[in-house]
């Protein structure tokens, strides 16, 4: 391990440690522009120059290996000198757009400027300008402030796996642009407006909306897909501005996807503000308590089996032990959370994780996925995948659709009786299976929800059982697509038949109510019959057959627990009011228990989390990877050839929230799809 010494210290490095690294490790800070953590070294912006001994001139350090015997000086004349002309030589042609820019205020190039340039301008030519380039509705350009670091184009190649961004021309005519002047067409695009270091990349939506310093910050998690990604959302006064991604090694380390970036404006269109009643078949606005009595009215002399609530995608699970105790106090267990019909059972929680967690996919050498896409249903997870494959060797086979994930993968074909040669050793890739040291099998959803779901959940576990179980490592998975799953299986939200039994019971008049809590994502005119009580956020799916509609607060705009596909237990924190009369849904179901006379024993969130606490013991420990023992599930039977159709059919209209913003609908239209909002989400009255 070399040894050298940097500003009269010395310091002992791992091999292939950089001379910047090693600076950083002893708290010296090294200004610069080009190099990235998470990025291959480019070494061209020259401002992390240091001087080293015996060398004839200042060497870049984030591209110079340390070295036994190394004599670094980061602070002398010679150092400062150095740094003050490049940073003279970067400002030449850079604007004076401070004023205007969207990066005042957070701008790498400002703060090391001021640090580390030199006070006066002695260039008096004209400044050379950029055209704009097409990027697409999400990145907004302004290239003439482009410095050249190559930060975006290495993102795109290296981390969201497109190769659609480049330089084109030499010397003072070199522009970073995307070929044939389209979009940047990848789910992770957004992460390149934070990787620019002097904003000629901004965000498009975001753009002149809002200073840095007038936002307030808050600390949150993203309920868009089930990998919790870890979020800090920016409001002001009761609107969203922009989210960002924070850091979280473990969860989605310093990335986030688009549809977590700009779903935001989708929090303030076609919001329900406030209650409603169907009345002659028209739904008109309501007063809380005219609402309330409704429901008093219509619950009056019904029973306990003719009561079920279901659970959408985005539910907390504080609302989802309000609902489950307000129904089991009127007589009812039948609440359903798998809204997609998957076959998943509330049983073993090995049985329904990704048990190795997100991080630990980098530890499998083998991949075998089931009837998912994750580029699609967890870009976070896509990214790491394909940083496994490039970096690390992690061979991928897939059984379903063929889709360009962005590394290379074997496709074993889109047929799930494949499972069953597999799990007999008669298909090839069962020798790959068996060499393998630490495999790991990921069940989608898409194969999940197939009518034979518990039979393929059966073989998967068996397959796992006999190859990817051993010496400490669990190698099965389930990837999850909705933020909500997961809890609701702790809390065995899940009623015998699953959805398809509850709407076929509400078709043939057996259930004469269901709650309804935020689930979008099936067709309705099941209930069309049956007295329905919709709590949610937007005027979607859920509420073309309700009968009263509740309007609830989105995820930004309260406390809540989330359990995301590796079983890690988060928390969203409020960082806005949520619109009108909206309320958290579990004190609309508090005030509610009130009226119906089976009052709940809990006025505060606290109290409702230890009531929660006790039903599922592991939400008192958060952001901890559980470490689950390996049980039985599954229901053995046959599974059936044919295809494994997509758990999600477009990346961008995934839930309400998604459905409702106009740039998500921008997003679509510029890929080709249907991009009119209105056709693409529906209009419910």
């Amino acid at each position: 391990m070399p040894t050298l010494t940097i500003d009269g210290k010395e310091v002992t490095v791992d091999p292939g440690t950089t001379v910047l690294q090693a600076c950083e490790e002893i708290g010296v800070e090294i200004p610069r522009f080009c190099y990235h953590e998470r990025l291959s070294i480019a070494g061209n912006c020259r401002m992390c120059l240091v001087e080293m001994e015996r060398s004839p001139k200042p060497i870049a350090s984030c591209a110079m290996p340390a070295g036994d015997g190394m004599v670094i000086h980061t602070n002398t004349e010679k150092v400062k000198k150095a740094r003050e002309g490049v940073m003279e030589f970067l400002l030449i042609n850079h604007p004076l757009d401070c004023p205007i820019c969207d990066q005042g205020g957070e701008c790498d190039l400002q703060d090391q400027a001021m640090a580390f340039g030199r006070a006066g301008n002695r260039y008096e030519e004209n400044k050379r300008a950029v055209a704009e380039k097409h990027m697409g509705p999400l990145i907004g350009t302004i290239m003439t402030r482009c410095i050249h670091c190559m930060r975006c184009v290495r993102f795109a190649e290296e981390v969201a796996g497109v190769d659609d961004m480049g330089s084109l021309g030499r010397g003072e005519n070199t522009e970073i642009t995307t070929y044939l002047d389209k979009m940047l067409d990848s789910e992770m695009s957004g992460n390149v407006v934070d990787l620019c270091p002097v904003g000629a990349l901004t965000s498009k939506p975001y753009a002149y909306t809002a200073r840095s310093w007038e936002l307030r910050k808050t600390e949150s998690i993203d309920v868009m897909d089930a990998v919790g990604s870890n979020i800090r959302v920016d409001a002001r006064g009761a609107a969203v501005m922009r989210i960002l991604p924070r850091l979280n090694e473990d969860v989605n380390e310093e990335w986030i996807s688009d549809k977590t970036r700009f779903v935001y404006d989708g929090l303030r269109k076609r919001r329900l503000d406030r209650p409603y009643v169907r009345k002659r078949g028209k739904l008109e606005e309501a007063s809380w308590p005219e609402a309330f009595d409704v429901i008093r009215k219509q619950l009056k002399d019904l029973k306990g089996n003719q009561i079920a609530g279901l659970v959408g995608d985005l539910t907390d699970m504080e609302a989802m032990v309000a609902l489950k105790d307000l129904l089991g106090a009127l007589g009812s267990k039948r609440i359903e959370g798998r809204q997609d019909g998957s076959k998943l059972e509330a049983g073993a929680r090995s049985g329904y994780l990704l048990n190795p967690g997100l991080a630990g996919v980098e530890d499998a050498d083998f991949l075998l996925m089931i009837g998912c896409n994750p580029r699609a249903e967890a870009p976070i997870l896509n990214v790491r995948i394909r940083k496994a494959v490039i970096h690390l060797g992690l061979k991928v086979a897939n059984i379903g659709n063929a889709e360009d994930l962005t590394y290379s993968v074997g496709e074993l074909g889109d047929d799930a009786s494949i499972l069953s040669a597999l799990a007999n050793g008669t298909h090839p890739a069962a020798e790959d299976l068996k060499k393998a040291e630490r495999p790991l099998i990921l069940v989608g959803q898409g194969a999940l929800a197939r009518d034979d779901g518990a039979a393929i959940l059966k073989a998967a576990r068996d397959l796992a059982d006999t190859h990817a179980v051993k010496d400490g490592w669990t190698g099965f998975g389930v990837l999850h697509t909705a933020a909500a799953r997961v809890g609701a299986l702790d809390l065995g939200l899940t009623a015998k038949g699953g959805i398809d039994a509850l709407l076929d019971d509400a078709e043939a008049g057996k259930l004469k109510a269901v709650f309804n809590l935020g689930a979008d994502e099936f067709d309705s005119a099941a209930l069309e019959n049956t007295f329905t009580v919709y709590i949610g956020t937007h005027g979607d799916e859920g509420v073309r057959n309700a009968d009263v509609i509740l309007p609830a607060a989105a995820y930004t705009e309260k406390p809540g627990t989330y359990i995301n596909t590796e079983g890690r237990v988060q928390r969203t924190a409020k960082a806005h009011f949520a619109p009108g009369e909206a309320r958290e849904d579990w004190t609309i179901l508090r005030a509610l228990s009130d009226v119906l006379g089976h009052r709940l024993p809990y006025d505060t969130v606290a109290d409702l989390r230890k009531r929660l606490v006790k039903l599922a013991p592991h939400t008192v420990t958060l952001d901890t990877l559980p470490d689950e023992s390996w049980g039985d599930f599954g229901t053995s039977g046959e599974i059936l050839p044919g295809g494994i159709a997509p758990a999600v059919e477009n990346f961008y209209f995934t839930n309400p929230i998604a459905r409702a913003s106009q740039i998500m609908a921008d997003i679509v239209a510029e890929r080709g799809g249907e991009g009119d909002i209105e056709e693409a989400t529906g209009t419910h009255g």
